[in-house]
């Protein structure tokens, strides 16, 4: 195969044409460099110190969002508008694409310079931020507990035990099937006898309320038939009818939001619904890359790719400042609350939880949310009933939790915990409010700088040793948390340069290693001394 190659030795960078119009760009790794980017659900191999089999950025996601942005520790960093595959091996990153050359950017010498170097050119944020409760007080998610059965019933008993139990009240999500079917934006008769007074009392106990939605219709619904004659779904490749789309609950149409006039239709249903119901916002599930393959559908955009559509239905939460979404294709910098994707009720999950908070922040993800407390992959939960569970595990993920930009609650704690354990939850949640006002102030500073809320010890001090430390975090540039992400009760931290006081007002000189022993009810974090 014939290859056009342009060698770059300075930057040991190779470029090639391959047939087919394919670009090959190969980043060599420097002496002592680390990379990062791709997609925030590859964080736990991050940085890529091993080998790593190719990922379409166009395709695949890992059930989280995906940014077309490499950056390194010494200050060189990759972007493209458009999606492409690499792989990592050989000691570097092999970035293919099929629109454009891919160069490397020089932007000083560290972390920190490539990511505000990119930040600025590529994603700058936007001023705006998701409404400050997300920040200050934690979330609540009926998933876990009522799974497909979300019913007033159940939504009002999980809420007045969030009271009882002397949590913190913030935002309440509501969780997918309280609808009628996919498409359609009533609630079930038969679960829901009255939800605009259940959203009132909701109210009135001091939540805010959200609830679940997707792009997907039902096929063979009134909806169906309205949008599909209207013009306003994907269409099924070389026709003029609508696709169905395999996703995780069945077969649907799906809207075509690169239609600007579906955009608004789908826009002015949910504020007709806030206007019906009081409902304060959209938890905006789905939109994964994966179902939107080109070679399958026909789009309103013609040359629309995959991830024009993944960026579409994000945009539409940009309409409503209480929002989330877990899929997503750039957007760095806007105001769009981000949550790591589902994960396993394991320890395993637990551990990548702050790895995948620092590839969200790194790729100008700000405003993330570390999943749901103990994992929001429901199966991992079903046969397990109250005596089954680890405490041990709640109790750490949530302290994980705590000292991010937010915390999300789903499974009960007061339901699965013991008093001693559940009292640690609790404080651990008023602890997060009591940072409230140093957090909400660090999200405002990201919405001007673009500075991660929650930082890599190596965007902060760098050239120490830190590009692989995945166990400890900042906070802002105040706070280094340290929680215990694993079973055992002993985890050593590497204090960097300077002096630290810990959260028993215990000071120490940086520069070393120590190890801790730490009680089931302590978060390990330090507050760095002037």
């Amino acid at each position: 195969m014939k290859k056009l190659v342009l060698l770059f030795c300075a930057g040991l960078v190779a470029f090639s044409l391959l047939a087919q119009n394919v670009y090959e760009t190969q980043i060599t790794f420097e002496k002592d460099e680390y990379w990062w980017g791709g997609a925030v659900g590859l964080g736990a191999k991050m940085p890529y110190t091993q080998p790593l089999a190719e990922f379409d950025l166009a395709l695949q996601n890992n059930n989280n969002q995906v940014v077309p942005f490499f950056l390194s520790n010494k200050g060189r960093f990759i972007w493209s508008n458009l999606p492409f595959k690499f792989e990592v091996k050989d000691n570097s990153i092999i970035v293919k694409s099929q629109y454009e050359e891919i160069t490397v950017e020089k932007a000083g010498k560290t972390l920190k310079d490539a990511y505000l170097a990119a930040s600025g050119k590529y994603f700058p944020p936007s001023g705006v931020l998701p409404d400050e409760l997300f920040f200050t007080m934690p979330q609540y998610n009926t998933w876990i507990e009522l799974m497909y059965n979300q019913n007033e019933t159940d939504i009002m008993n999980y809420a007045q035990s969030i009271v009882d139990n002397d949590f913190p009240v913030g935002v309440l999500m509501i969780d997918d099937n309280w609808q009628k079917y996919y498409g359609n934006f009533d609630f079930k008769p038969e679960k829901f006898s009255d939800p605009k007074a259940m959203i009132d009392k909701l109210h009135a106990m001091g939540f805010k309320v959200m609830l679940w939605i997707c792009p997907f219709v039902s096929a063979d619904s009134p909806e169906y038939r309205d949008l599909a004659a209207k013009g306003y779904l994907i269409k099924r490749k070389g026709t003029n009818e609508p696709a169905v789309i395999n996703w995780w609950n069945g077969y649907s149409a799906c809207y075509d939001l690169t239609n600007p006039a579906a955009k608004d239709y789908f826009i002015a249903q949910l504020k007709q619904m806030q206007q019906t119901y009081g409902v304060d916002g959209f938890k905006f599930d789905a939109g994964d890359n994966q179902f939107y393959n080109p070679a399958y559908i026909d789009s309103y955009k013609k040359d629309a790719i995959s991830v024009d559509h993944t960026m579409a239905w994000a945009e539409l939460g940009l309409e409503f400042p209480f929002n989330e979404y877990r899929a997503g294709w750039r957007m760095g910098g806007e105001a769009l609350v981000q949550r790591l994707g589902d994960k396993d009720y394991s320890w395993k999950a637990v551990r990548s939880l702050i790895s995948e908070m620092l590839a969200a922040g790194m790729f100008g993800y700000a405003y993330a949310c570390p999943d749901m407390i103990g994992g929001g992959q429901f199966t991992s939960f079903l046969g397990i009933d109250d005596s089954g569970f680890d405490q041990d595990l709640i109790v750490r993920s949530t302290q994980v939790h705590t000292l991010m930009p937010m915390m999300q609650f789903s499974v009960a704690p007061w339901r699965i915990l013991n008093e001693e354990n559940l009292e640690t939850v609790r404080k651990a949640a008023k602890l997060h409010v009591k940072m409230g006002d140093y957090i909400i102030a660090q999200a405002k500073l990201s919405s001007h700088s673009g500075e991660p809320i929650v930082r890599h010890m190596e965007y902060a001090f760098p050239n120490e040793g830190f590009a692989t430390c995945v166990d400890q975090f900042m906070l802002g540039d105040k706070y280094m948390v340290a929680p215990v992400v694993g079973a055992e009760n002993v985890r050593q931290v590497k204090l960097p340069k300077g002096r630290w006081k810990d959260e028993q007002g215990k000071v120490y000189k940086g520069g070393k290693t120590i190890e801790f022993n730490i009680p089931m009810n302590r978060l390990l974090y330090f507050e760095k001394l002037k």
